[in-house]
């Protein structure tokens, strides 16, 4: 069993309690917090081993928080996986990859280390987080 931290980012008490649930059965410690700028007070006083973020939430959005953390030289090497369920006309004709392409394009910061759409499928999300984290 892994004792690796990850901090749940989404303001859908339901979306926190099913991957909290996925993550702990998976062995990991989990935190949870329901919007960026919860999630970035978090980070900074309790650095997780990775950060599984939501796009779209109250406060600062996922987006803000995203960039806030790549930019920071201390925390900009903790692995993002972005969850999220956005379809809007940002993300166009290709769904989320287009969303995907634009953060992914932006100056200077890395891309996130994983993107998932909601619904995910559990099996793939834990077998990406177990690869990034390279852990069984």
């Amino acid at each position: 069993m892994s004792s690796k931290k990850i901090l749940v980012v989404d303001d859908e008490a339901d979306v926190i309690t099913y991957l909290t649930a996925l993550l702990t059965d998976a062995g990991y410690a989990v935190t949870a917090a329901r919007d960026g700028q919860q999630a970035i007070d978090q980070v900074r006083e309790d650095r997780p081993d990775l950060v599984s973020l939501d796009i779209t939430m109250p406060e600062k959005s996922g987006v803000r928080f995203f960039r806030e953390m790549r930019e920071d030289p201390g925390l900009a090497d903790i692995p993002i996986v972005m969850v999220t369920g956005v379809t809007s006309p940002l993300a166009g004709p290709g769904g989320t990859g287009s969303f995907q392409r634009f953060i992914s394009s932006r100056k200077k910061i890395r891309p996130p280390d994983a993107f998932f759409e909601k619904p995910i499928d559990p099996k793939e999300y834990l077998a990406k987080i177990a690869e990034i984290l390279g852990s069984d």
